[in-house]
């Protein structure tokens, strides 16, 4: 329990600087823009148009890495892959596997959960046709850097696309690592084993390259290693 109060004031620290970034004036700018001029879908909702913290169990045992916020999702709602179709693949299929306590989100305070799981991104604005920058991605990556710091005991680590699951290599000095693909795995060196997946994106997801079954499997065969590991 002590360990995992010391994580919560140290992820709870993290996010507070996160939220009051301003480093990236690019960033700074595109997503304040988007939260003035708003999606019709949306004209009647106030944008969160900060920076989008990480959120999840303070003793996680599998961490899950995206890119950024979508601009009308975690930059409209203040938590990643929340409110967009990213997010309604994501959450069922961690819902199936039991670490989310239910299959959707649609707003920050609509009572989802993560359990044993804890999600964040490699980039926390919302870039311009979500691309950051090489300069930006290297100027968010010590909010990465200290929240692997806090989560002490990951086992896994699902990055969604391979931004994410290049983070995730220079975060814990990986090297020698496997092409990036579907359902490839790896063990980094303290044992952690990283479970790639495509990311959930509606040009992965309505052309069929990225199933529920396929994102839902990674997340089952997460489950499992993380079983595994405790054998």
């Amino acid at each position: 329990m002590g360990n995992e109060s010391a994580a919560k004031a140290a992820l709870d620290a993290i996010n507070l600087d996160v939220v009051e970034c301003r480093a990236c004036p690019r960033l700074v700018e595109w997503r304040e823009q988007v939260a003035r001029e708003r999606r019709a879908a949306y004209r009647d909702e106030e944008y969160w148009g900060r920076p989008v913290p990480g959120f999840g169990d303070p003793a996680a045992r599998l961490l899950v890495v995206g890119l950024a916020p979508a601009a009308h999702g975690g930059n409209r709602t203040g938590r990643i892959f929340t409110g967009d179709r990213s997010g309604d693949f994501l959450f069922q299929a961690m819902w199936e596997a039991g670490f989310a306590s239910q299959p959707t989100s649609r707003h920050r305070d609509d009572g989802l959960e993560l359990i044993d799981a804890y999600m964040t991104a490699a980039v926390r604005c919302a870039p311009p046709q979500n691309k950051p920058t090489v300069e930006e991605r290297k100027t968010c990556e010590p909010y990465l850097l200290r929240e692997w710091d806090a989560l002490e005991d990951i086992r896994a680590i699902v990055p969604l696309g391979s931004f994410a699951y290049a983070a995730v290599a220079r975060l814990t000095g990986w090297s020698g690592r496997p092409t990036f693909g579907h359902g490839v795995e790896g063990m980094l060196p303290n044992g952690a084993t990283v479970i790639c997946s495509y990311h959930p994106s509606q040009q992965n997801t309505f052309t069929g390259k990225l199933t529920p079954e396929m994102l839902a499997n990674v997340f089952h065969r997460a489950r499992a290693t993380i079983k595994e590991k405790d054998a």
